[in-house]
Formats: structure tokens, C-alpha cells, sequence
């Protein structure tokens, strides 16, 4: 289901819910991959589109044998969102990755606060807990895009809010994220219990 966010529709998912948009005709396609995995078989059901292809690993600190997201990869998700953008209202965007959760959360965060500067960091992420509701956006990708918007820290701050949220209602989340090597994130929604 697509929703209408800025003026275009959006829609979010996961690897194995891509073959469940194809009959939308999402026009703009990011598409956010691990770096060894093959190009999904179901855009072969997709019409005409633009697409921007990434490929980094869902990780928020350097780990061995794994690839960071960028500061390229935040500039080309940001010069992405000013192309959709500009298509107007027949605009419809799909933004995925393996799971529909973290980096195309993260990615559409950055979309939409760069396309309203003058909405807060929680409104920001307000909307895109709206699309989609088991949200947790890459921090690096946060941090990053956080800086390459002048957001002063707010939407890193807004994450950690939205972060504790999501583990007051799925306590189990906290334990997954820290053996999965993003502790970083659960002990910055602790903060925000203080």
C-alpha cells in the first residue's frame, strides 16, 4: 500500500514483499542491497522505472569483511529523493531492502526531511513510522544523512526516541540489535529514559 507523504506516493518492503508492489507501478525504485546479493528476480514483473541500485550492509560501525554505509551512498539516496521529487504528484516511490525495516527506513527518513526542512526530526520520523510500522532505521545512515542535512543532531535524537518506543513495545528488539553489533543504537534509546 502506498501512502501519500510528500505530495507522491511511498511505499516500503522487503526483499520478499517486492512482488506485492509490482502491480502499484512505483516509478522512482531504491533499491538497498547487501553487496553480494543478486538483483531480486521480481523487478522482472516491475514496468518502466527509475531506480538507483545500493549496496552496503545493514551495520552502524565498521565491522571485518562488511561495507559501511557512505557518505556517497547518503549523497546518491538524497539526489534521489530531489529526482522523485521533481516528478511531481504522479510520483510513486518504493524504497526496499532485505527486510523493510532498517537501511529503507533510514533512507526514507532522509528523503523526507530533506523534502520538508521545516518539519521536526520527529516529525520526520513520525511519517515514516506511519509507512511503516516496524521501523528502526539505520543509525549510520541517520547520522550521516543528519549532517549532510545541517540537522544539527535532531534526527539523531529523534531515532533514539523512536528506537525506545519500538523496544517498550517489542522488548525483545534491544537483545536482537545488540548481538547483531548495533548496541550503539539500544543504549541511545536508554538515554532517552532518563
Amino acid at each position: 500500500m502506498m501512502i501519500d507523504a510528500l505530495g507522491f506516493s511511498i511505499a516500503v518492503c522487503g526483499i520478499e514483499e517486492l512482488g506485492d508492489h509490482a502491480a502499484l507501478g512505483a516509478t522512482h525504485v531504491l533499491s538497498i542491497l547487501d553487496p553480494d546479493h543478486p538483483v531480486p528476480e521480481a523487478f522482472g514483473q516491475y514496468g518502466e522505472h527509475a531506480r538507483l541500485e545500493l549496496r552496503f550492509h545493514d551495520i552502524i560501525d565498521p565491522q571485518p569483511g562488511m561495507v559501511l554505509p557512505s557518505e556517497a551512498d547518503i549523497a546518491a539516496i538524497l539526489a534521489f529523493g530531489r529526482s522523485v521529487q521533481a516528478s511531481g504528484p504522479a510520483a510513486r516511490l518504493l524504497v526496499h531492502c532485505h527486510a523493510g525495516i532498517s537501511r529503507s527506513t533510514a533512507a526514507l527518513a532522509l528523503i523526507i526531511a530533506q523534502a520538508r526542512p521545516d518539519s521536526s526530526a520527529e516529525s520526520v520520523l513520525g511519517q515514516v513510522h506511519g509507512i511503516r510500522e516496524k521501523t528502526w532505521p539505520n543509525l549510520r545512515m541517520i547520522e550521516l544523512g543528519d549532517g549532510a542535512l545541517g540537522r544539527d543532531g535532531r534526527l539523531t535524537e529523534a531515532v533514539f526516541d523512536l528506537y525506545r518506543r519500538q523496544i517498550d513495545k517489542r522488548p525483545h528488539i534491544a537483545d536482537f540489535m545488540e548481538k547483531g553489533g548495533r548496541g550503539r543504537e539500544v543504549a541511545g534509546a536508554g538515554r532517552k529514559l532518563a
